[in-house]
């Protein structure tokens, strides 16, 4: 985003992370801004957009918490905690700044994931959670069209993220890869940077409440 052109604010809950990151960008002569909170703190996300003085233009509801256990392991408390996080967290940001967003300009971006639409056994909060992302994108796309406002969401596949890196390393999963996904190989997540890029700027200014999916293939296969 930064390297197309925007003034980028990087969220996070660990400042001195953050900052760091946010130093990477400007070393590099691009606009970047710090914003620490955490999303699933309501009041703390809301006091900080309220202090910020600016217009927000594209929303990339990117916060996804892993949670790989089963129903018998996953008791409702720790169900909602997952839904506080990856789905009332995303609702929570739009309702907050799509307001103020540009008729014509503005846009939101969920990254869902390819669970949204499939299970599997053994990941049943994760799945419940990007499932009722997915659907929220579509609701948002409804209700803010009108408005010139636009969501459209991104759904990942097995991405070689820090979070994953235990799957990463693994044989197992990685011989399971060959045989499943069409490329062979893990996402690497720069690779989800075209397709944000694309759906937050003009050449995809008709495209509305659409998932495009980024999996190397993986959910075209059978």
């Amino acid at each position: 985003m930064a390297q197309a052109g925007a003034d980028v604010l990087l969220n996070g809950r660990d400042s001195e992370t953050l900052e760091g990151r946010v130093g990477e960008l400007k070393t590099e002569g691009l606009l970047a801004t710090a914003a620490t909170f955490d999303v699933a703190d309501r009041a703390a996300s809301d006091a900080w957009i309220d202090a910020y003085a600016q217009r927000v233009d594209i929303l990339v509801n990117n916060v996804g918490m892993r949670h790989r256990k089963p129903m018998e392991d996953c008791p409702p408390e720790e169900f909602s905690r997952m839904l506080d996080v990856n789905l009332t967290a995303a609702y929570g940001l739009s309702r907050k700044i799509a307001p103020q967003m540009a008729d014509g300009v503005g846009a939101i971006i969920n990254v869902t994931s390819i669970a949204g639409p499939f299970a599997r056994a053994g990941d049943i909060a994760y799945t419940a959670a990007k499932g009722g992302l997915e659907a929220l994108t579509r609701a948002l796309a409804v209700e803010l069209g009108p408005k010139g406002v636009r969501c459209n969401g991104i759904a990942p596949g097995y991405f070689a993220t820090e979070t994953n890196r235990a799957m990463v390393d693994s044989p197992a999963v990685n011989e399971f890869l060959k045989g499943r996904v069409p490329l062979q190989r893990w996402g690497q997540p720069s690779e989800i940077a075209g397709a944000a890029v694309f759906l937050a700027s003009p050449a995809a200014s008709y495209i509305n409440g659409q998932i495009l999916t980024v999996d190397g293939g993986m959910t075209a296969s059978f």
